[in-house]
């Protein structure tokens, strides 16, 4: 069920574009167009285009489309300086602040730890259709209120990420476990940032100790599971990233 009041999130499982690190800048793919996705939907170029006409980084809106983490509103790390429909993706270039979270962020990024992103937005019930894509059934969205783009380090959740070994090709899986384990490698061998930066750079390797073990044990992760002797930090973290959506309901 699409429900136009409700405030939704998206994962794309895109790579960095580009990283600018004379400016701090970064250059990420938001959404991509056409194609089926993990929620069953068609997102159509012009999707966004309202959106970023109206509070877009070029608008005069003082509700302008956020750079957050984790779809956190208290976790600004940047802002958009252009976002752009091409044909197969929404582009964003964004600035990273020289605040705490923002050059966390920008270290993250450096070392490839961020790889993926989501978006934080509203369906509208008049502009979406079921559809038969390839003899599949989906959604055809035409058009949606896009409020936010988020980094995001593991998934729509940091500490427990789905990883479904049934669905998924063990040798990817593999591969992308390694590429992130790389780089939060490089992260700890550079040791920069502030001490909740190396948390989450802990939590990551602990993240994928489990994914691991889920393909060895050939079963599908738990969605709610805890991580192994971190239940007290994780919940405290938990605590620190609250009011989600909150500030646009």
């Amino acid at each position: 069920m699409r429900q136009n009041n409700k405030y939704t999130t998206k994962q794309i499982g895109l790579s960095v574009k580009d990283v600018d690190t004379s400016q701090r800048r970064v250059k990420i793919a938001l959404s991509a167009f056409d194609n089926i996705d993990s929620d069953g939907d068609i997102i159509r170029r012009g999707a966004f285009s309202k959106s970023i006409q109206e509070r877009g980084a070029d608008s005069e809106s003082n509700r302008k489309i956020q750079f957050l983490r984790h779809h956190d509103w208290e976790h600004q790390i940047g802002k958009f300086l252009s976002l752009e429909e091409t044909h197969d993706h929404l582009i964003a270039v964004a600035q990273l602040g020289k605040s705490t979270k923002g050059t966390d962020a920008f270290l993250d990024y450096q070392d490839g730890i961020i790889t993926e992103h989501s978006i934080g937005f509203n369906y509208l019930e008049d502009k979406m259709s079921p559809v038969s894509h390839e003899g599949i059934e989906a959604w055809e969205i035409k058009e949606v209120i896009l409020w936010e783009g988020s980094a995001v380090t593991f998934g729509a959740n940091s500490l427990t990420p789905v990883l479904d070994v049934s669905k998924g090709n063990k040798e990817e899986i593999i591969k992308k476990l390694n590429a992130k384990m790389d780089g939060l490698v490089s992260a700890l061998k550079n040791g920069k940032g502030t001490d909740e930066r190396l948390f989450d750079i802990e939590m990551g390797l602990r993240v994928i100790k489990q994914q691991y073990n889920s393909l060895i044990d050939a079963k599908p992760f738990v969605k709610d599971a805890q991580i192994d002797q971190s239940k007290t930090e994780a919940e405290a973290r938990e605590t620190a990233q609250k009011n989600f959506y909150l500030k646009l309901l």
